[in-house]
């Protein structure tokens, strides 16, 4: 473990110790005083150039709280939709939902917040230059060659990633559940931003295209149960976007 110290502020304030892990030269854990930043602690463990910038994660203690009342809120809710496709005798909808209430379950709460992490854009301004504080991981994972398609599918699916390819295109090798909502699908983008798109004749939108990393959400329907649970894959998808890429590459 590699252990650096640095002054980037005013003398007698207290140290912090911040984590950069991954396919960086100098991984460990960093000692530095309160007032650093993300270049600081990024220019200690040097992220390699064939590292996977675009998938760096940024993990902080703070956000934890909030990030596990939004997996409570999601699992609340799959709980509330099995319950009501139950009543409506919809025994499908019931298995799917109760099939992601096991696998959100298994999902640790990171802290994740969204940042760009790329070392050339945060030293040049193109990036902001945040304030680090102790107990913050940075992550900086190989690139890898897949695109997850999960949520309202026979069975969560790892596809091979193909470059300018439409996110609807994925759901050819991985089809999408009889209880599927169909108009739209999410595309969860390695850097932890996520997007609603639409699919259907009526609302289609062209262009949008995951990124190697990303997970695709396709949603479940949730509009004709009672009680209605609105909320439900929005809250799903940025429950995702937590999640950070493998550091190392499946």
């Amino acid at each position: 473990m590699v252990f650096a110290s640095f002054c980037f502020a005013a003398s007698g304030l207290s140290h912090a110790d911040v984590t950069v892990s991954g396919d960086v030269r100098s991984p460990g854990q960093f000692n530095i005083q309160a007032g650093a930043r993300l270049l600081d602690a990024i220019t200690a463990a040097q992220p390699n150039a064939e590292s996977y910038w675009l998938g760096a994660a940024w993990l902080r203690e703070p956000l934890l709280e909030e990030q596990r009342r939004l997996k409570v809120g999601v699992l609340f809710d799959l709980k509330v939709l099995q319950r009501g496709a139950i009543l409506f005798e919809k025994p499908a909808r019931a298995a799917l939902a109760n099939r992601l209430y096991e696998e959100v379950g298994q999902l640790p709460v990171t802290g994740r917040q969204v940042a760009v992490l790329d070392p050339v854009a945060v030293e040049v301004g193109f990036a902001p230059n945040d304030r680090i504080a102790d107990g913050d991981r940075l992550l900086y994972p190989l690139r890898p060659d897949s695109v997850e398609v999960l949520g309202a599918v026979a069975k969560p699916c790892r596809l091979p990633y193909r470059a300018m390819q439409e996110a609807r295109d994925y759901l050819r090798s991985c089809p999408a559940s009889p209880d599927a909502e169909a108009d739209y699908l999410w595309i969860i983008q390695p850097d932890g931003h996520t997007q609603r798109i639409g699919v259907a004749l009526w609302n289609r939108e062209e262009g949008h295209w995951p990124a190697a990393g990303s997970k695709i959400l396709v949603p479940i329907k949730n509009d004709d149960l009672e009680p209605p649970t609105p909320e439900l894959n929005q809250q799903l998808a940025e429950f995702l976007a937590t999640q950070p890429v493998a550091e190392v590459a499946p």
